[in-house]
């Protein structure tokens, strides 16, 4: 089954039904600005030298922090690594998830237009700050 895609007001509306938010972005690009309450585990994070790299205990985070049935919505940058990291947690067994399309910066087509502007584009809430427990930080957990 195909995990449904909402837009960014849908998603602030979601959010205000109770619904958790989880950003995949790397924890760099979580720091500059995030939704609030939002709870950050990478799908790909800076490794020094090296760039974007895969978190390779991504689904061992979530799980440990999430149950399988919490309502989520997975959110990035600009859609791909959502719909990727959505489709994992689909696979895991989540079952009350939705991405987020246009990230938090917006969707672009192939000629570099904004096909789907995102979260911070919309003038929806944005902040920098950190609630206890929700930075990757935080949430990160040494498998068994």
């Amino acid at each position: 089954m195909a995990v449904r895609k909402v837009e960014p007001d849908e998603a602030a509306l979601l959010l205000e039904k109770g619904w958790s938010y989880l950003d995949v972005r790397s924890v760099a690009e979580y720091a500059e600005g995030h939704v609030p309450g939002a709870y950050n585990i990478p799908l790909l994070d800076f490794a020094p030298g090296q760039g974007l790299r895969p978190n390779p205990n991504f689904l061992v985070e979530v799980l440990a922090a999430f149950e399988p049935d919490r309502p989520l919505v997975i959110g990035c940058k600009a859609g791909p690594r959502s719909a990727k990291a959505t489709a994992m947690l689909e696979e895991s067994g989540f079952t009350n998830i939705v991405d987020m399309r246009g990230g938090f910066y917006g969707e672009v087509d192939h000629q570099g237009r904004v096909a789907c502007p995102g979260w911070a584009q919309r003038g929806l809430p944005v902040t920098t700050d950190d609630e206890p427990g929700r930075s990757h930080v935080d949430l990160r957990k040494t498998p068994s």
